[in-house]
């Protein structure tokens, strides 16, 4: 039996604001500290550039999952923050 495909939660952005990222962003030509909110996440907790050419590859790529998310933005945040530790230099 296959896994319920996993979708994101509206307004979390965990994934916006926990992880570094290396990756120049829009606004962020050097990419984010950990911790830090994305410049392109709006107030209302949304991508602004969901879906465009200029966001980047490792935000693309990461993919909602029910081990990455957890059951609310706080467990979803812990985790990250646990695998950010896990594989900083």
């Amino acid at each position: 039996m296959q896994n319920p495909v996993f979708s994101c939660r509206p307004g979390c952005a965990a994934c916006c604001i926990a992880p570094s990222i290396s990756s120049p962003i829009p606004g962020m030509p050097h990419g984010k500290a950990a911790g830090v909110a994305c410049v392109q996440l709006s107030e209302q907790g949304l991508c602004m550039i969901f879906g465009r050419s200029e966001r980047p590859a490792c935000c693309s790529g990461l993919q909602a999952s029910a081990e990455m998310c957890g059951e609310n933005k706080e467990q979803a945040i812990q985790w990250l923050n646990a695998l950010e530790f896990a594989t900083c230099p």
